[in-house]
């Protein structure tokens, strides 16, 4: 078995960093990832379960952990050596119990909701975070029985996807994939669930407009969780700034209303909110704008182009980014960052909570989220999978995945 692995070597992060500042790729080959060979890791107590990869995303904070751009307040949430990999679809072929203490059968295709709180680490009584259900706001990320790691995939104890050798999962962890879902639909579940999270943090209000700075994956995802969790009840005007036409194609069809090139959002912006322009910034604006980029050129976008006392959500992960952020003073603008899954309470639900997970498996059935996936590689050709989910936008793709399910891989 192969897995591709991440060690502390700084020369190595070091020369991925110049690589990506450079252009030349994604520094692999140079970079801290190597393919080696694995087994899968111990299993850290009985409520744990290993997982068969199948499929495995690669996200943005993967690639931005491989080039060096994370941030450093991540440093202490990680431990080395690592396999990267948290949008996981995988096996249980010993079967397991599911989050909410469902049995599983063997052959039962999972996926995880990756963030290692005090469940996973054996920490009772839960953190209030943890008690409440909002698991992505542990205060235990590095503490209890594993080793530091704010999620699978970050974490030398848990294994992660990017590997033919199984995954360890707690049982706290694991939602068992409807047949109806391909697998393809299933690897989408993990970042649909953290636009649920996104979109429903805003709060959207009846009427409101809302602008999308970015369409990728967390864009794409967040404009069809708008249309269809909030806007059954919660009318509103979605409006897009999308780079490549393959995006705006896709925007449309899940759902926005207005979909722009970049350059031409804050007019869009402009013009559906009746604003004047001073000062480079909209003198009213859109109610809520959600920053799915996490760039500074992004979310000073975003603060130009937001109402007074609007609001932005930061869905894509901000870097160490420098940001004028006198408008958020000055238009007492509320900043909202809205990371991982928790519970939900979509507008107009006649239910009780449900897990961002449980949402969002519904989400990528109803919404067709599987035709997101654009590539699959195996994982010998990891470098060429990883340029390619770095340049996707440009090349016409959205999310790139490996392809565990045969030892040679296939790629389309």
């Amino acid at each position: 078995m192969k897995a591709l692995v991440v060690e502390r070597n700084l020369p190595r992060f070091a020369a991925s960093r110049v690589a990506s500042l450079l252009g030349s790729g994604r520094g692999a080959g140079i970079g801290p990832v190597q393919l080696l060979d694995a087994e899968a890791p111990d299993r850290p107590g009985t409520d744990w379960y290993p997982l068969r990869p199948l499929l495995s995303g690669i996200c943005g904070s993967d690639l931005a952990t491989l080039d060096g751009r994370t941030s450093r307040y991540f440093q202490d949430l990680v431990s080395f050596p690592f396999v990267p990999g948290h949008e996981v679809v995988g096996v249980l072929d010993e079967g397991g119990a599911d989050f909410a203490g469902r049995e599983l059968a063997p052959g039962t295709r999972a996926v995880i909701e990756p963030v290692l709180g005090c469940a996973t680490r054996h920490i009772h009584p839960l953190c209030p975070r943890c008690g409440s259900g909002h698991t992505g706001l542990c205060s235990n990320l590095a503490f209890g029985a594993l080793e530091p790691g704010l999620q699978t995939g970050f974490c030398t104890d848990t294994g992660g996807g990017w590997s033919t050798a199984p995954l360890m999962a707690h049982t706290s962890q694991l939602h068992a994939v409807p047949d109806a879902l391909s697998d393809q639909d299933a690897v989408m579940i993990e970042p649909t669930a953290c636009a649920v999270h996104a979109a429903l943090s805003a709060q959207v209000a009846d009427g409101d407009l809302v602008a999308v700075v970015g369409a990728g994956t967390l864009g794409l995802a967040t404009i069809a969780t708008l249309h269809s969790l909030v806007r059954p009840s919660v009318p509103c005007t979605v409006v897009v700034g999308a780079k490549h036409a393959r995006q705006r194609e896709l925007a449309a069809s899940l759902g926005a209303d207005h979909v722009v090139p970049p350059d031409q959002l804050a007019r869009t912006v402009r013009r559906q909110a009746g604003s004047l322009v001073l000062a480079g910034r909209l003198t009213e604006g859109a109610d809520v704008v959600f920053d799915c980029v996490g760039s500074a050129a992004s979310l000073t976008e975003a603060l130009s182009m937001v109402r007074p006392r609007g609001k932005v959500v930061l869905v894509g992960m901000p870097g160490k980014v420098s940001v004028d952020l006198a408008p958020l003073w000055h238009r007492e603008l509320t900043l909202v960052g809205a990371y991982a899954y928790g519970n939900e309470t979509p507008p107009g639900a006649g239910e009780p909570d449900r897990r961002s997970f449980e949402l969002a498996i519904d989400l990528v059935g109803t919404a067709s989220l599987g035709q997101l996936v654009s590539a699959l590689y195996p994982l010998e050709r990891y470098e060429e999978a990883l340029v390619h989910a770095g340049a996707a936008g440009r090349r016409g793709a959205v999310k790139v995945a490996f392809d565990l399910r045969n030892p040679k891989g296939r790629s389309r």
